[in-house]
């Protein structure tokens, strides 16, 4: 019997005579039966690929052939504009079947709210942001909104798991399955995940209930059309997208803002027809351009990452990438938009603005050539979490039992693990802050608790995210760029000095409540004319990077110019080989230990240097830099930094740096510092460089 046969007659019968459907794909048939048979799930499939379709048709089918009646299932998403695209297509899905969508989110207005709580839907789009609303409002009765929940499907699964929304999400999942009195079958949807076993491992939590992982075989994955060319400018750019493709629907990726709207209006002045997308601009902007962009097939739409995820903008032709994103997972997103149609093919072509740009590119299409995705990690001790979800808890309650927090989220995995003793002590630190208070062994929100996140500002609760972790770079009142925060986190005697647009900054203050940096012109260093500084990269990519700089061979997908630039590059890392990092004398008191080990675990190194008394220590993706007088220095101290024991491979993390975690004022100094320390540990990638001979290059 096929996927299909099981599904419930009445929705066998719309998918065919309704939506003209001869058959499901493939791998819906496949995840088909362990989803009706109730099973957590987590579903690989690129993106626009039909997994909307493959989770909710099985969980319809159990919603008719079970009779769920009420709110039965949640379908949630990382972002309010993928909300908003799905609810037309989810509409029609279950009004063919006599049931009914509602969205809920913080654009709906206060009236459509009030008909969901009077009627709740058989289906609600939402965020975990606006479930935590409806358990926490005194206008809304939780118990009898989620009663009878039965599942719940996660959208862009791997855009929750990777930060602490993630935790967020699963303690509120917790919490609404102790409403329901039930286990909610959960299944999450990704194009892109490195480690699906351990994502559902993470999703599926507390859960008992049997679980499935389904990724594509490979051989269901057409061969992609994956180019690279170097055109040195954003003005070169904007001239190759316009004479290339003419006719065709393109997309082109940037990765600011500010180079989003110079890349839109240098094709306009070449008369292409352009639509621009990012965050900045206002919601009905944003869904004006992609409307228009949506609706026409000679033109092109430039957009930040928050066309990454799966929003409907119809049909592409072509995906361009303007320099390269920091991880594949991000390029396999947005590759996936193109070759959705019979008889297309997957693309994506690199455009390089500068150097740095092109080898990262490389480095990156090599990595999905081999067939790398990046493991999703949830953060490290996600004590502010707890913290958090405590206070959020003593709202939805009217006041809470000491301990008992633990019946609605103690088994959530990021807290289960954590010693009872170090909760209770944050408890009573929380106490004494006077951020709880507590009385008869009942916990709720005390004066500065209160103050901070009572009545008009409790909205703040509910959020645990800030801004992403980006500083803005000032020089003067011009805006050189973005940098992130990595750039300058850990402690320093020496004023550290940022490259931006080809040139070198010094930082003379960051204003760590607004982020950002205020800068002033500073002196080059360094031998190399590529110093890999910028984006923050992780340990692969940053080894990937110098496979292609010790290569000979030039990629049958580079083009001429990306091939000149590379070789130009490599002419300058001749020193390099295999299996061993390289210690640099730059000039008479400049040193560089090339190491190639990404951005964490170099920050790890130069804490440990400079703990060792060395002045002037810097790092980047691949290398770190430091004050030396000799080889014979250098080769020393980096023998003694290789002797040291594991946990002196920390980061030394500035105090202030903290004010960028949220709810960092609600734990001790200490343990928010031990938080952010965790999460910038790389201590895998530190012991493998460590592991290396180092060879001195003269």
């Amino acid at each position: 019997m096929t996927g299909f046969d099981q599904l419930h007659p009445a929705l066998q019968h719309h998918i065919v005579n309704s939506l003209g459907w001869r058959e499901l794909r493939p791998f819906q048939e496949e995840v088909t039966d362990p989803l009706l048979a109730g099973r957590h799930a987590v579903i690989l499939a690129p993106t626009a690929g039909g997994k909307t379709e493959a989770a909710f048709f099985p969980l319809a089918s159990r919603m008719l052939a079970e009779d769920w009646q009420g709110l039965s299932l949640l379908y949630i998403c990382p972002i309010r504009a993928l909300l908003n695209s799905l609810e037309t297509r989810l509409q029609r899905y279950c009004s063919l079947l006599g049931r009914r969508v509602a969205l809920w989110h913080g654009d709906v207005k206060p009236g459509a709210r009030r008909a969901i709580l009077r009627e709740p839907p058989d289906c609600l789009l939402t965020t975990p942001e606006s479930l935590e609303l409806m358990l926490v409002s005194e206008r809304i009765d939780p118990t009898a909104l989620f009663a009878r929940l039965q599942a719940v499907i996660i959208d862009e699964l791997h855009a929750f798991a990777g930060d602490d929304r993630g935790w967020h999400l699963l303690s509120v999942l917790e919490r609404i399955t102790a409403l329901a009195g039930r286990e909610l079958q959960r299944v999450g949807l990704s194009a892109t995940v490195g480690n699906p076993e351990q994502l559902l491992d993470w999703l599926a939590g507390s859960c008992k209930g049997e679980r499935f992982v389904y990724r594509p075989p490979d051989q269901e994955q057409a061969p992609a059309d994956v180019k690279l060319d170097h055109v040195g400018t954003i003005a070169n750019a904007a001239l190759v997208i316009s004479r290339l493709h003419r006719g065709e629907k393109r997309l082109v990726f940037t990765d600011s803002r500010a180079r989003a709207e110079q890349l839109g209006a240098e094709l306009r002045k070449l008369g292409v027809e352009t639509f621009v997308t990012h965050s900045s601009l206002s919601h009905q902007q944003r869904r004006e351009a992609e409307a228009a962009f949506a609706s026409r097939s000679n033109c092109v739409i430039v957009a930040t990452s928050v066309l990454e995820l799966g929003i409907d903008v119809g049909d592409l032709d072509r995906v361009i990438q303007i320099d390269a994103p920091a991880t594949v997972s991000s390029f396999l997103q947005r590759m996936g938009r193109t070759g959705r149609r019979p008889g297309t093919q997957r693309n994506c072509l690199f455009l390089a603005t500068s150097e740095d740009a092109v080898l990262r590119a490389a480095a990156l299409i090599e990595l999905f050539q081999q067939g790398y995705v990046e493991p999703i990690e949830p953060p490290a001790e996600p004590w502010h979490i707890l913290a958090q979800q405590i206070m959020a808890l003593t709202l939805q309650e009217g006041g809470l039992g000491r301990s008992r927090w633990r019946h609605w989220i103690g088994r959530m995995p990021g807290f289960a693990a954590m010693p009872s003793q170090r909760i209770d002590e944050l408890i009573d630190w929380m106490g004494e802050k006077q951020i709880l208070f507590e009385e008869a062994g009942i916990l709720s929100m005390g004066r500065e608790g209160e103050r901070a996140y009572g009545h008009r500002h409790y909205m703040d609760l509910l959020s645990v995210f800030t801004a992403p972790p980006l500083f803005t770079v000032l020089y003067g009142r011009q805006e050189l760029g973005f940098v992130d925060e990595l750039s300058f986190l850990t402690k320093r005697d020496e004023p550290t000095v940022l490259l931006l647009g080809g040139r070198p900054w010094r930082i003379t203050h960051i204003d760590w409540p607004r982020r950002i940096a205020h800068v002033e012109a500073a002196e080059a260093n360094g031998r190399s004319r590529w110093s890999g500084r910028g984006q923050e990269l992780s340990f692969h990519l940053a080894q990937a990077i110098k496979r292609i700089l010790m290569g000979e061979g030039h990629a049958p997908h580079w083009s001429r110019r990306a091939t000149q630039a590379i070789d130009e590059i490599r002419a300058g890392f001749s020193w390099l080989a295999p299996h061993s990092t390289a210690a640099v004398m730059d000039s008479d008191e400049r040193a560089t230990w090339w190491t190639f080990a990404g951005s964490l675990a170099n920050a790890a190194l130069a804490s440990a240097i400079t703990g060792m008394g060395v002045e002037q220590v810097s790092h980047d993706s691949l290398s770190v830099t430091m004050r030396c007088t000799s080889a014979q220095e250098l080769t020393s101290l980096l023998e003694a930094v290789r002797n040291l024991e594991p946990m002196q491979f920390r980061p030394v993390v500035d105090e202030q740096a903290v004010e960028g975690l949220k709810f960092s004022e609600c734990l001790p100094e200490t343990v928010a510092l031990r938080v952010v320390e965790e999460r910038l540990a790389d201590v895998n990638a530190v012991a493998r460089v460590v592991a290396e001979p180092v060879r001195a290059v003269r």
